[in-house]
């Protein structure tokens, strides 16, 4: 199964969800890309939107994870998450792919 979303400041990850690694994940992201307009070039937006456009640096527009059996074969664990602190768009589009085999 192929997964894409096609926006500029979103990214897809595969990650524990709950017991607060969700939110290591988003303060560790806050870390790596601050959210001070000074330090992009990018401005327009929300403060801090230069940064959710280098966001794909980190968390990649697109993944792959295999199907068995009909259903996603991640680990116990694990969720697909759409990551994109872009305040300025509620709206995403999250795009599947499947190929036979």
């Amino acid at each position: 199964m192929s997964v894409f979303v096609p926006h500029a400041t979103a990214g897809l990850v595969v990650v524990e969800v709950g017991s607060g690694s969700d939110d290591d994940l988003l303060d560790a992201l806050d870390r790596l890309l601050p959210r001070e307009d000074r330090l992009y070039r990018h401005r327009h937006g929300s403060p801090g939107h230069g940064a959710d456009h280098v966001l794909p640096l980190l968390a990649a527009p697109s993944l792959t994870v295999p199907v068995v059996d009909g259903r996603a074969a991640l680990g116990t664990w694990q969720s697909i998450c759409l990551l994109d602190p872009n305040a300025d768009n509620a709206e995403r589009t999250v795009r599947l792919s499947y190929l036979a085999g």
